[in-house]
């Protein structure tokens, strides 16, 4: 039985035969049905398979499953897509997370119109030219939509080829040592299929912590089962640390019941999104006065604070909250938006700032209509 070589070679031609016939047999069998593959045989649509790779960048498959069909029945095309407000793209990504990459999408999608013809361009280089798209998801396209033999490594990969030729090195070594083992593992063969079956493969048998390494293809070539390493490969990175950030929030309401929010600017966290007024907490600081443009006095603090974590930033919000008064009004700046609770379910929102409403008690319907003028 064929052998995966040492961490320092590449499999001779009878391993990689041997290691892609097994993988492909057991996803015939058992690989996960998702909503952006499709049938075996059937041609896959470039625009289904880019935009299904950019939503898991950063998003469970899982969630991602739950929403892909319904933002492709608004976006089916890129021409389509282009031709949207971003507003009406980042409304549609809400629940994904990372907006910065619905904001890629969004111009990736022009560019695709105005360049390629409304075509996804097959050339990796192409591909890295568009928005949102580095190597790995230029791979994984030219891969899963234009048949390349070329594989991407995602973390599902990663790990069942760590494991499988015991590759104890940190990324981004590990990362870079992999493209010629995938390169030979895929050898003048369509890349997709490949990758596919080692994606599922990571994600249902090669798992982080419990690997099922009985049900695994590839358990009697697997050299860090072999020597007892399989849930120390890969070698971990170690975790950056959190910033903790504070914030005073300031919900201000008039007597209709709209509240005032204002958009964030379009680059950087939660970029192009809705908020309420706020201001940062210095360390040590319990209480801040609010925005210039809003009332400075007469702002009650709701008992106790809303937690809420990014990536790098665990964040803390205390929330005031003010009713105007008669014949008071704020001071008006281009990104403000007088919005009635009604109507919030038309704009995208951010969980951070459902999660504010929902301390203040401000319910956010499941439609509506949209905002007021100021």
């Amino acid at each position: 039985m064929p052998e995966p070589p040492p961490p320092d070679q590449h499999p001779d031609t009878a391993s990689a035969r041997e290691i892609r016939a097994r993988l492909l047999r057991w996803f015939r069998r058992c690989g996960r049905s998702l909503p952006w593959r499709a049938p075996p045989g059937a041609v896959r649509d470039p625009w289904r398979v880019l935009v299904s790779e950019i939503m898991l960048q950063q998003t469970t498959a899982q969630v991602v499953a739950e929403r892909f069909e319904s933002f492709m029945a608004r976006f089916p095309t890129p021409t389509a897509m282009a031709e949207a407000p971003l507003e009406a793209v980042l409304h549609a990504w809400q629940g994904l997370g990372y907006y910065g990459r619905a904001r890629a999408l969004h111009r990736a999608a022009g560019i695709i119109a105005r360049r390629h013809g409304g075509r996804v361009p097959e050339e990796e280089a192409c591909l890295r030219a568009l928005p949102g798209i580095g190597p790995y998801t230029a791979r994984a396209v030219a891969a899963l939509a234009f048949g390349r033999p070329v594989v991407p490594a995602d973390a599902h990969v990663e790990r069942v080829l760590a494991r499988l030729f015991a590759l104890e090195m940190p990324r981004p070594r590990l990362r870079r040592r992999l493209e010629p083992l995938l390169d030979a593992l895929a050898a003048g063969h369509a890349g997709g299929p490949l990758a596919e079956a080692l994606m599922d493969l990571g994600a249902a048998v090669c798992r982080p912590a419990r690997p099922l390494c009985p049900r695994c293809p590839l358990a009697d070539l697997c050299r860090a089962r072999a020597t007892g390493r399989e849930t120390a490969l890969p070698l971990r990175s170690p975790k950056r640390a959190r910033v903790r950030r504070r914030q005073a929030v300031f919900l201000l309401t008039r007597a209709d019941g709209a509240l005032l929010l204002r958009r964030r600017p379009p680059r950087g966290l939660l970029g192009g999104l809705l908020e309420l007024p706020q201001v940062e907490l210095p360390a040590g600081c319990d209480r801040a006065g609010p925005p210039a443009e809003l009332p400075q006095q007469g702002w009650r603090r709701l008992p106790g604070a809303v937690r809420h974590q990014f990536t790098h930033i665990e964040l803390e919000c205390v929330v005031h909250v003010r009713r105007l008064r008669a014949g008071e009004r704020p001071k008006e700046t281009p990104d403000q938006l007088w919005c009635r609770p009604e109507g919030l379910a038309d704009y995208p929102l951010s969980s951070l700032l459902r999660k504010l409403l929902d301390h203040a008690g401000v319910s956010v319907p499941a439609s509506g209509r949209q905002a007021s003028g100021r």
